[in-house]
């Protein structure tokens, strides 16, 4: 592995690592602001801050499913990992290193919370929209799953991702 390679996957660590805490310090400041209050309202009729201890998935689902999520979360992450170290050093991939920090960091974040507490803090609400509940973690997921699948689509192309198979002559096979 490079030296430039080693620095980028250092530099990935390190960003994981702040959004991860910028993520728990909006936590324990709802926790502190939020909990057994009334809401406060940002924008009138558009934005609130709700203090909500969701057990579940988004939109409430799965309830009480610990040990799920924290499985599938370890997955993704293991996944992540593995196409990190394979990506190849090179600038093409910045947005992809950029979109995979997010996603680890979010489901990092929101496992933090299930491991330690067996919930996870939500207080981000949208009232135009009656849109549930959410955290800074679910926005890194959400926004960075949308626009990964987004950059999959139309930015990268098959042979971008010849890394991750045993052996590029593969891709060329299958062609």
């Amino acid at each position: 592995m490079s030296k430039e390679k080693k620095r980028l996957l250092l530099t990935d660590l390190i960003l994981v690592v702040i959004f991860i805490v910028l993520d728990q310090i909006t936590k324990y400041l709802s926790v502190v602001h939020l909990k057994n209050q009334d809401a406060i309202v940002l924008i009138p009729g558009w934005l609130e801050l709700h203090y909500l201890e969701n057990q579940g998935a988004a939109f409430g689902m799965l309830q009480n499913q610990k040990i799920f999520f924290v499985i599938i979360a370890s997955l993704i992450l293991a996944l992540i990992c593995y196409v990190l170290l394979k990506m190849p050093y090179s600038k093409r991939y910045t947005l992809l290193h950029i979109l995979l920090v997010f996603i680890a960091s979010g489901a990092i974040g929101n496992m933090i919370d299930r491991v330690r507490q067996d919930y996870v803090v939500d207080f981000i609400y949208f009232v135009i929209i009656n849109f549930p509940i959410f955290n800074v973690a679910d926005i890194y997921v959400s926004v960075a799953t949308t626009l990964l699948v987004i950059a999959i689509l139309f930015h990268y192309k098959e042979e971008d991702f010849y890394f991750l198979s045993f052996s590029a002559n593969k891709i060329r096979e299958a062609k």
